[in-house]
């Protein structure tokens, strides 16, 4: 027995409708998707930015101090002033690395927002 004209323009309706609402849900996850690589490289920018600017004041401040403090002690400790500004500079820089990279490390992950949606969606579309 064939399925009469009806039934067929059902089915049609309905693949139709399904189709519809997948491509709705891919259009809306794809601007999710775009809004967070859009706010994750604000973000970045901006930490770059201001990273520089703070590196750039905090070395010119650790520079004239150390100048300063070597002019200070010139006749009678220079040595020793040099000596431990380096170990303290080297010291400074092994730690600010050190915690740089827990911070590089400890970043949620790229897209996480998005990837969970999905995740619903999917878990959505597999329970109906």
């Amino acid at each position: 027995m064939m399925p009469n004209t009806d039934q067929k323009a059902g089915l049609l309706d309905s693949l139709a409708k399904l189709a519809a609402g997948l491509v709705a849900i891919v259009h809306t996850r794809l601007e999710l998707l775009s809004t967070d690589i859009e706010e994750e490289r604000e973000h970045i920018l901006s930490l770059l930015k201001w990273s520089f600017i703070s590196l750039f004041f905090i070395m010119l401040g650790l520079l004239l101090s150390a100048v300063l403090l070597i002019v200070a002690l010139w006749e009678s400790y220079r040595l020793s002033a040099i000596a431990a500004l380096a170990g303290f500079f080297l010291l400074a820089g092994a730690l600010t690395w050190y915690w740089a990279k827990r911070k590089a490390r400890a970043k949620p992950r790229l897209f996480f927002s998005s990837l969970l949606e999905l995740d619903k969606d999917r878990q959505h579309l597999d329970g109906s």
